[in-house]
């Protein structure tokens, strides 16, 4: 599969193999910029998707797991309003959950963040501001936006989190290095509902229930009534279809806290 390091290797290649043949031949310039064009298209998707696994290693679904499981993850809350409302629907289908929080919105709302945990979901980072250029910020500041995350949540709960879910979805070296630096398991998903978009409820619950199978990672947010709609028809598919909801860490086998 594609990733940074194997796309900069091939790149460098035929780079090189270009140089030597217009030592030569006298080659167009704007080979070379088609070159660089390719690099730079599938780095930014590389980026951008996840999925790809590109720039880090992330854990999107588990197809080995042998019982019918998937794990349901909530993005940017806690939010005051609508993550009780999900806890509630989570509480009547006996379902667990995992919630990647911002860390602004733990310090607002610690109560709200408590009831999460307490009610046996599992939380992990979500960074501190999930800023709309978070992409771009530097190794330091992707560090200390996770570390100020973690210690505010130890400072409430008394434990580490040790699960990160990037903001966006977005990767990139510096990313990377934080991630190594703080020690954190990266979270992805395989299933990602656009419940964030201008789409109808109907549209959304469509498009999570379509091809849903054992071991996978359906992303949602707390943070809209849509969801909370999209929430409780999922809960009562699951329930039809004998699929049980588990945390990230027990879908995965892996430690959530520290």
């Amino acid at each position: 599969m594609l990733n940074y390091k194997s796309v900069n290797i091939i790149t460098i290649i035929v780079l090189l193999v270009f140089l030597f043949t217009s030592y030569f031949y006298k080659l167009p310039l704007w080979s070379l910029l088609i070159l660089v064009f390719i690099w730079l298209l599938i780095t930014a998707a590389g980026s951008f998707f996840i999925t790809w696994n590109y720039h880090l290693k992330s854990l999107h679904s588990n197809k080995q797991i042998k019982e019918n499981r998937i794990a349901i993850t909530f993005d940017d809350g806690p939010h005051p309003e609508f993550t009780p409302k999900v806890l509630e629907l989570l509480k009547k289908y006996n379902a667990k959950a995992t919630f990647f929080c911002i860390g602004k919105h733990i310090e607002a709302y610690p109560n709200v963040f408590s009831d999460i945990i307490k009610q046996g979901h599992t939380v992990g980072n979500h960074t501190y501001t999930h800023a709309n250029n978070f992409g771009f910020f530097k190794t330091k500041e992707v560090i200390d936006e996770l570390q100020k995350t973690n210690a505010i949540v130890k400072n409430i709960v008394g434990f580490t989190m040790q699960l990160y879910r990037p903001a966006f979805g977005v990767t990139n070296p510096r990313i990377k290095k934080a991630i190594k630096h703080t020690e954190l398991q990266s979270i992805g998903w395989n299933i990602r509902s656009l419940d964030t978009t201008s789409r109808t409820s109907k549209t959304v619950f469509n498009r999570v229930t379509k091809d849903l199978s054992r071991g996978d990672v359906i992303l949602l947010h707390d943070t809209s009534l849509k969801t909370i709609t999209v929430l409780e028809r999922l809960l009562l598919f699951l329930q039809k279809q004998n699929m049980e909801s588990v945390t990230i860490d027990s879908l995965f086998n892996i430690k959530a806290y520290a």
